[in-house]
């Protein structure tokens, strides 16, 4: 039987919001803020050391250098299990797949391991996630621009708590 990792990880992650947040905000893992996922990710805690500040350091002059890229809303589509998660998919835009790709460099060099391999490098598919599913839904429209303004590195469980999540560092 192969080991199992005990490895103690810390699930990160680096996302583009599209509203506003700030440093250190609090939410709930029902009640995301709109954003474009970047790169999902574990990070090791044994080292002693602190991951997310490691990552964070790697993930700056990418970071700062995509400030300020227009995108722009494309078609609606579905993703997830039967397609029955409704997002808004972002146009191909090459400055937003540098920066994509340029931060999964940063995680691995770090000794990060990609939570969604098929879903990075040639496999990214840069979405919105609609929240709520009535008629009064969050969510971005066909043709809406959205300046890449605000990049963030988030603890999927501060503390260990998975029903919240904390921005750990900002780039605005």
């Amino acid at each position: 039987m192969p080991a199992r990792n005990t490895k103690p990880l810390r699930n990160l992650i680096f996302v583009a919001f599209v509203e506003e947040v700030a440093e250190e905000q609090v939410f709930l893992r029902t009640d995301w803020p709109l954003h474009i996922t970047l790169v999902r990710f574990d990070a090791d805690a044994s080292t002693g050391g602190d991951p997310a500040a490691a990552v964070a350091a790697a993930a700056d002059a990418p970071a700062r250098a995509a400030l300020g890229t227009m995108l722009r809303i494309g078609e609606d589509a579905g993703f997830g299990r039967d397609g029955s998660v409704p997002v808004s998919l972002v146009e191909a835009q090459p400055q937003l797949q540098t920066l994509h790709e340029e931060l999964v460099r940063a995680v691995s060099g770090q000794g990060g391991r990609i939570l969604t391999p098929y879903h990075t490098l040639s496999g990214y598919r840069p979405h919105v996630s609609h929240r709520g599913t009535t008629p009064d839904t969050k969510r971005l429209r066909p043709g809406d621009a959205v300046v890449l303004g605000r990049i963030a590195l988030v603890d999927m469980a501060p503390g260990g708590d998975r029903t919240i999540r904390r921005i750990l560092r900002l780039w605005r």
